[in-house]
């Protein structure tokens, strides 16, 4: 009796047709992340475009990527968004023009002080006379506490670049301290500027003070009231948009 020929048993073939639509699975995973990602630092035009090319090469056309964009047209948003920007900064400048305004009225300042808000920024200018006496760069000693009130008011929100700047007349002036009204308009703007920044709330880093002597009159230096006009020191709050990381520096 011939001994039957025994056949090797085959192994059971493992069905791997699964892994087909798991690969395809984590592929649409991987390109859903890579587009989010990529969404957050692009615009909502270049989101729509790539999430074109995907649907189109994955799922001909439509699928996982294929919704509304949560962006709206980017030239839009980016305008709304500088409006309301604008809208909001310019509504913080006359906030603290009335703040300053009510402090010029509290101590009848009327006549020497005065506040303008403008392309420039919110500009508050103070006669010489106010903080300094003729001739000199010191802060009058009754004046301090002036100064420190108007450093209060200088306290915001949102930190803005900040300049301090002294203007004279064109009446010459040589002493042993100055030599022109350069350096006096420029000392001037910089002790002011010093005092201004004994409150510790203020960050130096934003402050800068120029002297500008006889060269940016407001009135006509002809006649006496013209040229107490133009004795004065200013102070310039700028604009969101302008602000900028500034050194306290004379400017001659």
């Amino acid at each position: 009796m011939s001994k039957r020929k025994r056949h090797k048993k085959h192994e059971e073939h493992v069905d791997e047709s699964w892994l087909i639509p798991y690969a395809d699975l984590l592929t649409l995973l991987l390109a859903l992340f890579i587009v989010l990602f990529a969404s957050s630092s692009i615009d909502a035009q270049k989101f729509q475009a790539i999430a074109s090319a995907f649907n189109n090469e994955l799922e001909g056309g439509s699928g996982v990527l294929d919704f509304p964009s949560p962006v709206s047209d980017p030239s839009m948003s980016e305008s709304e968004e500088q409006e309301n920007l604008k809208a909001a900064d310019q509504k913080e400048l006359q906030e603290m023009q009335e703040k300053m305004t009510a402090y010029i009225k509290e101590n009848n300042l009327q006549d020497k002080v005065e506040t303008t808000l403008n392309g420039e920024g919110l500009l508050l200018r103070i006669r010489d006379n106010v903080l300094f006496n003729s001739g000199e760069s010191d802060i009058q000693p009754a004046q301090l506490q002036s100064a420190q009130d108007i450093a209060k008011l200088l306290i915001m929100d949102i930190p803005r670049s900040i300049i301090i700047s002294g203007h004279t007349d064109n009446v010459p002036i040589s002493t042993a301290q100055f030599d022109s009204n350069w350096e006096l308009s420029a000392m001037r703007a910089v002790n002011f500027m010093k005092e201004i920044l004994k409150n510790d709330q203020l960050d130096p880093r934003l402050f800068s003070a120029k002297g500008y002597g006889e060269y940016q009159p407001i009135a006509s230096n002809d006649t006496p009231s013209g040229r107490a006009q133009n004795r004065r020191v200013e102070i310039l709050i700028l604009p969101q948009g302008e602000t900028e990381q500034s050194t306290n520096s004379a400017t001659q």
